[in-house]
């Protein structure tokens, strides 16, 4: 259990600092620049901590359910793979709805895709390394 709570507090903490690295960048900040007519003018930094540190907490909880069903041998195969099912489920449905409903240049969507992917794959590496399931 101990585990479980520290693994999620670090994946919780870098869920705050890759967001900000993926989102605030010089290349993301002119590549979002379609979103300025309807984003937020500030945020609030400590709801945004609080909700980076419940994804973690949930996050690493689920990979811990899942962890028997998930494909691979070791824990960083299943990592890996648990990675690559998220990703595809936070960020590839909500670009292919974005694809479809705005006017997003294909650069934009192609970043946000590859950027998540890079942010999935740390965490479930993460996950794959420092978590397994009480036998």
């Amino acid at each position: 259990m101990t585990g479980y709570v520290i693994v999620s507090l670090i994946s919780g903490v870098l869920f705050g600092l890759l967001d900000g690295l993926i989102n605030a960048n010089p290349m993301a900040v002119k590549l979002y620049e379609v979103y300025r007519p309807i984003a937020r003018t500030s945020v609030n930094f400590v709801t945004g901590i609080i909700i980076d540190l419940a994804y973690g907490f949930i996050l690493a909880g689920l990979f811990l359910l899942l962890y028997t069903s998930l494909p691979g041998v070791s824990g960083l195969a299943k990592g890996v793979s648990y990675a690559l099912m998220v990703w595809f489920l936070r960020v590839g449905m909500s670009v292919a709805s974005q694809w479809m409903m705005y006017n997003v240049p294909l650069k934009t969507l192609l970043y946000t895709l590859l950027a998540g992917l890079g942010e999935m794959l740390i965490l479930g590496i993460l996950y794959g390394l420092a978590l397994q399931p009480i036998k």
